[in-house]
């Protein structure tokens, strides 16, 4: 590989990795270990639990700096009311960039239907939360003086809000979260080195369970759309799941699949060829009474890459002050 051809590349990987670093909360596929919350406000006290659940991510064993991100949180019904809250702590590294981030959320669940047996419920869910930025440049400096280069730890704080809703109806279910409502200025950097202050990020999420009237077995299809508001990129996350229940509770796993609709062009040495981001994510958990267990690996399967290492994450979780299942329906998220 020529030196052109790997500064095209590493331009691609750095424009990929630090948007993710300075966006809040990065927006992976540990939403499918039962914990739609992270990505959806509006999936706070949504089910008959409440839920705590915590996530370690390390990408690229054996790299320095390599991104890792760490996560904590809970959200629950008050009491038998139509509302819930919830929160979110979580650390998140990337090479010389690094934030930590806290959320409270407020969420409204409003049912439809005339009884507790069909379910049939709109819930609306707001987050608020401060993010602090960091950019270590104590070390940049090791060649000599620069002058755009302050060589100190700079950092910054933001207020921000998430906004969205979800629909569940027996086994159907949508959600719609904007994520990053506000703008935030002068902490955010293009690959050209260029202030931005729009992170909003929208949401889309549809999904359907089914399963055999008296079988053990369920599969449960989704799709998740993003669309970042400021680089005007997309991208699809295509997902199928599977349950088995269990006596001890419930074993499930599943694949993910996440295209990017945006490419970046690259030399390959006999011309100009784009690569689109790719991901290949399977995952496995298991419900043992109130306790949650899953592990997710990430494959970026592209043809050039950083690293052929995987990203690795584990999910742990408790769910407590449960209440009956009211609702005659295959819908894990809520059941």
């Amino acid at each position: 590989m020529n030196l052109k051809t790997y500064l095209k590349v590493m331009l691609l990987l750095l424009s990929i990795t630090t948007m993710n670093a300075q966006e809040g909360l990065p927006i992976y596929s540990d939403y499918l270990t039962d914990n739609y919350y992270l990505i959806h406000p509006s999936m706070a006290g949504v089910a008959n639990c409440a839920k705590v659940r915590l996530t370690a991510r390390q990408q690229w064993f054996g790299s320095d700096n390599a991104p890792r991100l760490g996560t904590l949180s809970v959200n629950g019904r008050l009491g038998d009311g139509p509302s819930a809250l919830g929160g979110i702590i979580y650390s998140d590294r990337n090479g010389f960039h690094s934030q930590v981030g806290a959320y409270a959320t407020y969420a409204h669940h409003i049912m439809f239907s005339r009884n507790e047996i069909d379910l049939n419920m709109l819930s609306f869910g707001l987050s608020a939360g401060f993010i602090q930025y960091k950019l270590d440049e104590t070390s940049f400096l090791s060649q000599g003086f620069d002058p755009i280069i302050a060589g100190i730890e700079q950092s910054a704080t933001n207020f921000n809000i998430d906004f969205g809703f979800s629909y569940h109806f027996l086994n159907f279910y949508a959600h719609a979260t904007v994520k990053n409502v506000l703008n935030n200025e002068g902490i955010n950097f293009n690959e050209q080195g260029l202030s931005f202050d729009n992170l909003r990020t929208y949401l889309l999420s549809v999904g359907n369970t089914f399963s055999k009237y008296g079988s053990d077995w369920s599969y449960e299809p989704s799709i998740m759309f993003m669309y970042r508001d400021a680089t005007q990129e997309s991208s699809i996350d295509i997902n199928g799941k599977v349950y088995k229940q269990m006596d001890f509770g419930r074993l499930w796993g599943g694949l993910s699949y996440r295209r990017s609709f945006d490419g970046a062009q690259l030399l390959d040495g006999s011309g100009v060829s784009n690569q689109r981001l790719q991901y290949v994510t399977p995952f496995i958990g298991v419900d043992y009474n109130n306790f949650v267990f899953a592990y997710t690996y990430s494959y970026q399967a592209n043809s050039v890459v950083f690293n052929n290492g995987g990203f690795h994450q584990i999910t742990l979780g408790y769910n407590f002050n449960c209440r009956r299942e009211k609702y005659d329906c295959n819908c894990p998220a809520v059941n």
